[in-house]
């Protein structure tokens, strides 16, 4: 019989081909540690996998966080199996894939599944966990595959299975519970012990709103109690922050999904918000040599079949007709600046031009996926596109990337980068596409900017670097990017005349650097829960008037506030002084004013902040010059603390 040779801990070992993984776990375990699976030259194998193949081995215990496919897994099937014994035969079970923290199944039951439900499927859940079932594989045959989950009634187990290409089928079986699975699993139930349910959501089948909604069951999973417990926590807290909940409460957006489902409406304070996140926007583009354009919301469709957005995003567009016309409402703003590069010859003493505009956009979302202000179907970018010659390409990202992380610093945020290579549905040659990410790459690695490459995911006309910020609570969200194109240009036929007075094609580099403003905003209300620095805090200063005999002189000071810019109420209804506090706490106002008889008197005001610290009385003009100096100069944290 034919052998194969591992590698482990630099000792070789010799086992026949075919050889199950829970046996050679035996030999080579010398330390008698808890070993939950292996991985085979990085390939994941559970203890009912065989050896196939000669390579290096590593033993997975259960701390490693590769440990958590398996745990993560079998608790899939062990909800499943629990759904099932409590639901009964009626259930069809579509799939329970891992994910990040955490896994999940999807559930077709006539009745539904509640929020309520979660407490009995979790006691279902551990009963099964206590029974110490042993996790088993075994295949079929396609045709016997079939057979048996016809008998078993899981149409979308037939489905998939005859999608598969392989003429045999593996099936996981734990206790009576069999589920059509590739693995890799934990070797018996009784290992998965640290595990909740979180909530119930709708899902379409494989994502199609044309398939039946089916009931999403999503779980947590650590290898031990005390990060479930952290990892609660966190939820906890991101919970309070939850943007969806927070907005709305503090009068920032809202969304009316009967007439305008995925496009959030700004009230007063919204806008007030987005109008310094845009004047933030317009300050730094300007400091780092763009220049602020307009370009038409709709357009003909010829422009996007020219810029190929019809062949390659056409299902995400919107569209319309008139007179015989059909037009497209944008879903980006890389045509428009086009346009207006061709407006006029270019030379190349006029290189690089750099154009920037806050381009309302639209772009068709599914129903099932969009999420607040972090998935919508209309937004507005801080989109920019600069023309240059090749040999500026260094020098041009250069400064966007500098641009990028001045924005971010602000904010508190750090950042990582990823550079996207060419996707599956892309324009161009693999020629053309070589060319531009390897330019890219040159200029990360001279500049020498970490980053990580995610093979296949860029933009359809070129490469992108994608910047991921960091948020107070350890999450990360995509942001910034800047694409690098060769393509749109020759599409366009753009130009420009060099030095010998010949024509060349400019590069083009697409950025944007917060991204949607609508998902930034939504960052932002998740980061610093609402509670705004005081420069993009929507009101700034409230002024508490005790009683009202203190109003007018309260009246007096707002338009000394005003006058100064600062964005500032007052609360003159005749509630106490404390329910008035606790109010403007919950607005999450920065700054609050308390007005009485011995400010009137002193000709001051008594400060509090919204963290509940007493500042004590201060001067008008003083206070307005301290609270100038924390706007201007973009401060986190108060003056005061």
């Amino acid at each position: 019989m034919e052998n194969v040779e591992l590698i482990f801990e630099d000792k070789r070992y010799e086992f026949p081909k075919s050889t199950k993984v829970e046996e050679v776990i035996k030999v080579l375990n010398t330390k008698r540690k808890k070993i939950i699976g292996i991985a085979l030259n990085g390939n994941l194998l559970d203890f009912t996998n065989t050896i196939e193949e000669s390579g290096e081995v590593e033993l997975i215990t259960l701390d490693d966080d590769r440990a958590a496919k398996f745990y993560r897994h079998t608790l899939s099937h062990v909800m499943a199996q629990a759904v099932l014994r409590i639901f009964g035969d009626r259930v069809k079970l579509g799939i329970g894939p891992t994910i990040e923290n955490g896994f999940y199944y999807d559930f077709d039951i006539p009745e539904g599944i509640k929020d309520e439900d979660l407490p009995k499927i979790e006691q279902e859940m551990r009963k099964i966990v206590k029974e110490n079932l042993k996790v088993e594989r075994f295949e079929l045959p396609k045709n016997e595959a079939i057979k048996l989950m016809k008998e078993k009634g899981q149409d979308y187990k037939i489905e998939i299975i005859e999608e598969i290409p392989d003429e045999k089928v593996s099936f996981y079986k734990q206790g009576e519970f069999i589920d059509l699975c590739r693995g890799p699993h934990a070797p018996s139930t009784g290992l998965v012990k640290h595990f909740k349910l979180l909530s119930v959501s709708g899902a379409y089948w494989r994502g199609d709103e044309r398939n039946p909604m089916l009931y999403r069951i999503y779980g947590t999973a650590f290898a031990n109690k005390e990060k479930l417990d952290e990892y609660l926590k966190f939820l906890e807290e991101a919970k309070k922050r939850d943007h969806r909940k927070l907005g709305p409460r503090l009068g920032l957006f809202f969304i009316n999904t009967e007439v305008a489902s995925g496009m959030p409406i700004f009230p007063p304070k919204g806008m007030a918000v987005f109008n310094e996140l845009m004047a933030f926007s317009r300050e730094m583009h300007k400091k780092y040599g763009f220049v602020e354009v307009m370009t038409p919301m709709i357009m003909n469709q010829k422009l996007w079949k020219q810029s190929g957005h019809w062949d390659h995003y056409k299902e995400n567009m919107y569209f319309t007709e008139k007179e015989n016309t059909t037009y497209a409402v944008k879903p980006m703003n890389c045509p428009g600046h086009i346009l207006i590069y061709k407006s006029s010859t270019v030379s190349y003493r006029d290189l690089p031009i750099r154009l920037f505009e806050f381009g309302r956009v639209h772009r068709y979302e599914r129903s099932g996926v969009l999420h607040g202000l972090l998935r919508v179907r209309s937004f507005i970018q801080d989109d920019s596109h600069t023309f240059c010659r090749e040999d500026q390409i260094e020098d041009e990202v250069v400064r966007i990337v500098n641009l990028i992380s001045d924005l971010y610093k602000v904010f508190g945020f750090e950042y990582r980068a990823t550079l996207s290579t060419m996707p599956e549905d892309h324009m161009g040659d693999e020629k053309t596409w070589e060319k531009a990410t390897n330019a890219l790459k040159n200029v990360l690695d001279d500049i020498n900017l970490q980053y990580d490459v995610a093979e296949g995911e860029g933009a359809f006309y070129g490469p992108k670097v994608d910047f991921h910020i960091k948020d107070v609570l350890g999450r990360e969200w995509q942001c910034g990017t800047i694409q690098l194109d060769f393509l749109m240009p020759e599409r366009f036929e753009l130009t420009y005349v060099g030095s010998d007075n010949q024509e060349y094609r400019p590069v083009m580099i697409h950025t944007a650097k917060y991204g949607s403003l609508e998902r930034f905003l939504g960052i932002l209300i998740e980061n610093f829960s609402g509670a705004f620095p005081l420069w993009i805090a929507p009101v700034q200063v409230k002024l508490l008037p005790i009683a009202d005999r203190h109003v007018e002189y309260s009246k007096t000071i707002v338009k000394k506030l005003e006058d100064a810019g600062i964005r500032t109420e007052i609360d003159d209804r005749q509630r106490k002084t404390g329910y008035k506090i606790r109010e403007a706490q919950l607005e999450k106002v920065p700054y609050m004013l308390i007005v009485g008889d011995r400010e009137m008197e002193d000709k001051k005001v008594a400060v509090r902040l919204r963290n509940g610290k007493d500042i004590g009385e201060i001067a008008v003009d003083e206070l307005i010059e301290n609270l100038k100096k924390e706007i201007n100069e973009k401060l986190r944290n108060s003056v005061f603390e």
